[in-house]
């Protein structure tokens, strides 16, 4: 029996000598949960954000729960994603997370269009590069997060090499342009020289005001590929 029919059984008079009845089996089609739920692969988008410790990945990603109404103002809460109390304590990141954001793409050619958006929020301490090694193999792309003010440190060009090596796409962002000390002009050119693109191609965002966010998930859209899988296939061993 398929997840998605049950089995009827009718009693069903035939030709047969009278007082006898055959027992006939009939489908009858069924609607099931993952029915209704299901997404195209064409209209998945699987990302994460890496960055050194400190640059600000969760504030981003809360910046994007709301934006995408996962989590409404009066249920917002700081580093949100973060659910160990040591976490919280600390500020950091130690195990990655993932949600799932519904976007409405906001510009461009594919506007108007809805595409489902599942972010895991990873590590930036050096301690926890395997939890970010994890959430690298279920992504088709990486959100390299730079602090505008800090530029370029140790562990973002770690999660760097990691997610290059699994052949993720990389879009290169620029955060905290609100801080009087962010030299965006400056740390672009330095992205642009270590990843080969242009200073230009490099997004500016802030998490804590929310500017550019908006632009950052369209471009997560376009940028990153569908996910590979075949649905009908078997599942790989």
């Amino acid at each position: 029996m398929s997840r998605s029919t049950c089995l009827d059984t009718l009693d069903i008079p035939t030709n047969r000598p009278a007082g006898r009845l055959t027992t006939v089996h009939q489908e009858t089609p069924i609607s099931s949960f993952a029915d209704k739920t299901f997404t195209p692969p064409a209209q998945i988008r699987n990302f994460c954000i890496i960055a050194h410790i400190d640059h600000g990945k969760s504030t981003l990603a809360d910046r994007m729960l709301q934006l995408t109404g996962v989590v409404d103002e009066r249920s917002m809460r700081a580093q949100y994603l973060d659910r160990m109390d040591i976490e919280r304590e600390r500020g950091i990141t130690i195990k990655a997370q993932n949600v799932r954001l519904p976007w409405q793409v906001t510009g461009g050619t594919d506007a108007g269009k809805e595409f489902v958006l599942h972010l895991i929020d990873t590590p930036g301490h050096v301690d926890f590069t395997y939890e970010v090694s994890r959430a690298l193999e279920a992504c088709e792309g990486a959100v390299l997060l730079v602090d505008a003010a800090q530029g370029i440190e140790a562990q973002t060009l770690a999660n760097l090499y990691l997610a290059l090596d699994r052949d993720l796409h990389i879009i290169p962002v620029l955060n905290k342009i609100d801080l009087p000390a962010a030299d965006p002009d400056r740390y672009a050119g330095e992205i642009a020289h270590i990843i080969g693109c242009e200073p230009h191609d490099v997004l500016r965002v802030s998490g804590k005001t929310g500017e550019g966010v908006a632009q950052l998930l369209d471009e997560v859209v376009r940028q990153v590929p569908p996910p590979r899988a075949t649905p009908t296939h078997p599942l790989a061993q």
